[in-house]
């Protein structure tokens, strides 16, 4: 509307002009000069208030556009999970974030300008029709001319730019992955390699970006010419009538005004239709991302009153750290409370009374006073299994699986996680019933690929915890050297990606925030693969003393770590083959062989 505002009151600037010149000057009358002017100093006001208001709502809607994008963004890749790096390329998630939004931006903002545009051309010829028609008639054929005449050049841009687009995305994400990887190429000596590859894709990119750059100098060079071209037609027209006597003076003055002036509109007209090629370039890519679905469908909705389904029912009063209770004939330390004997049947019978205390449990979700309290229907511990590969977990043991190949170790991690669809259950429920959220909570894959985020390690590392259970973590991690080299100590900064920390200070630090989390099930894949044997024998130990009673699986071929598990499962093939702990287990010749390449490395 501004935009509109704005070119009407330009376009009627020259026509007001003319008459002061005709009604004013040339006739002698001071009252009608009077008059005139203050119409150009009018529509000049009006002209610059409603440019300021269309600049204002421009640049609202560019920002707008580009952040609500963002947004959008980060939503669906949050939303894919750990589907986004098998479904897209970092390259083409950090283009999306940076250039393509700012892209998007830029062609909605270009709106206003070119709706004014249109209306001013539309206005400037009838006022032409009005005064000659063979001008007005050679400014309405002038114009889809010139706009044929640039179309042109539009396919041939946007299919270049939608090329170099491709090669731009694909060259990021080869970059992010050398300085993400950069230390481990420098161990391998593969940094000349990948720069070889990097220059080679640069190239591509480089005579890509000149092809486009071609096209956009042909368009840029008919942005000027047309419009001018087409501005020259009109004044000599006009020149010739007054010339002839068939036009007047201020008129004439009137005219090339009108010339002069179309040439903006023009330009704009042929500028929007390069910035709504690139706009519609980075939305085709922006919605192809959006339009990804996750890898499974989401579950069912909770019960009414309940947060999971039959067995997983937990209690709805339940804020703290409930599933530390656990169900009777459960043996354990004192601290972790088991019930006698039952009330009722089935998810919802209640212990009465209690043997000690909850301590992380809140105190809303109990019925009457200790020690007989009454929880109210709480979540219990499950079995975590896996059918497809005979794989099931006990809850509240530390148990471990030897995968012979690591690929297998990734596969179930991904399973019994429910990264990916299968036949997993926790408890008599499929995981693929729970809504994803309820699994996220309950339970916690932790690997290697995980990140660092930037900020306070304090921040990084204690979720909604407290300090004293941030402690009790980095003992259990052996990560207490790490904090304590720190000048700040856990107030440090971390870098981007924990840059600033080595592999194994990463590994450490990682397993810190996952023993943070504290979700009924842990499962670490590979949690001390980049640390000591000594430094291994202390996690183990930490980890297995401060998850007692609570469910964690290590997928792991640390003879170390699978002497600590209560209880080991040999996966081949992907079937688990034999179970037992780490000492019966090795007699068998397949565990045995896996277990001695471990220590063999």
């Amino acid at each position: 509307m501004y935009g509109i505002i704005h070119v009407l009151a330009q376009a009627l600037i020259p026509a007001a002009v003319g008459k002061a010149i005709d009604a004013g000057i040339i006739a002698g009358d001071q009252r009608a000069l009077l008059l005139w002017g203050g119409a150009v100093v009018t529509l000049g006001v009006i002209q610059a208030a409603a440019g300021i208001l269309r600049d204002r709502a421009a640049l609202t809607t560019r920002l707008g556009a580009a952040y609500r994008t963002a947004q959008h963004i980060t939503r669906q890749a949050a939303r894919l999970g750990a589907a986004l790096p098998k479904r897209v390329a970092k390259g083409e998630i950090v283009n999306a974030g940076v250039a393509d939004i700012g892209r998007l931006g830029e062609a909605l903002a270009e709106t206003a300008r070119c709706s004014g545009a249109v209306v001013a051309i539309a206005v400037v010829a009838a006022i032409l029709l009005d005064t000659s028609w063979q001008l007005g008639l050679l400014v309405l054929l002038g114009v889809p001319l010139m706009v044929g005449a640039v179309s042109l050049l539009i396919r041939p841009l946007h299919r270049r730019q939608q090329r170099l687009r491709e090669q731009q995305a694909e060259l990021t994400g080869r970059a992010v992955d050398i300085v993400s990887g950069l230390r481990v190429l420098r161990g391998v000596g593969g940094e000349e390699v990948f720069a070889h590859r990097y220059r080679a894709d640069s190239q591509r990119v480089r005579a890509a970006g000149v092809a486009v750059a071609r096209v956009e100098a042909l368009f840029e060079a008919a942005k000027v010419l047309l419009p001018g071209l087409l501005t020259t037609a009109v004044v000599w027209l006009g020149a010739h009538y007054v010339a002839t006597g068939r036009m007047g003076a201020g008129q004439l003055v009137a005219f090339y005004g009108y010339a002069v002036y179309l040439a903006d509109p023009l330009r704009r007209l042929t500028a929007a239709a390069g910035r709504l090629t690139q706009g519609h370039v980075a939305a085709r890519r922006i919605t192809a991302f959006l339009a990804l679905r996750p890898e499974f469908a989401t579950g069912a909705a909770d019960p009414v009153g309940c947060g999971g389904l039959g067995s997983l029912a937990r209690p709805v009063l339940r804020e703290g750290r409930a599933s530390l209770v656990r169900p009777v004939g459960y043996e354990g330390p004192g601290s972790l409370a088991r019930p006698v004997r039952y009330e009722g049947s089935g998810s919802l019978a209640r212990p009465v009374p209690y043997e000690g205390h909850a301590p992380f449990a809140d105190p809303a979700a109990y019925e009457g006073h200790a020690p007989f309290a009454r929880p109210v229907p709480y979540e219990s511990p499950a079995p975590l299994a896996d059918p497809a590969s005979g794989l099931t977990v006990a809850p509240g043991r530390f148990t471990a699986v030897a995968c012979a190949s690591p690929a297998d170790a990734a596969v179930l991690a991904a399973r019994l996680g429910r990264y990916t669809d299968s036949a997993a259950t926790l408890g008599d429920t499929p995981l693929g019933d729970l809504p994803p959220d309820e699994v996220r909570r309950r339970i916690l894959v932790a690997d290697n690929d995980d990140h660092l985020f930037a900020g306070p390690l304090r921040e990084e590392l204690r979720g909604r915890g407290d300090d004293t259970e941030l402690e009790r973590a980095i003992d259990a991690a052996c990560a207490r050297d790490i904090v304590e080299a720190l000048p700040d100590g856990l107030d440090d900064l971390v870098a981007e990606s924990g840059r600033n920390f080595s592999g194994g200070q990463r590994q450490r630090l990682r397993l810190v925030r996952a023993l943070m989390a504290d979700p009924e099930v842990l499962i670490l894949v590979e949690p001390t693969s980049a640390v000591d044997a000594h430094t291994e024998a202390r996690i183990a130990r930490g980890v297995s003393a401060l998850r007692t009673g609570r469910t964690t699986l290590v997928f792991t071929t640390s003879p170390v770590v699978l002497d600590r598990a209560d209880h080991v499962v040999y996966v081949d093939a992907a079937k688990a083959v034999a179970q037992g702990s780490h000492g019966e287990l090795l007699t068998d010749v397949r565990y045995r062989a896996v277990v001695a390449r471990e220590e063999a490395a």
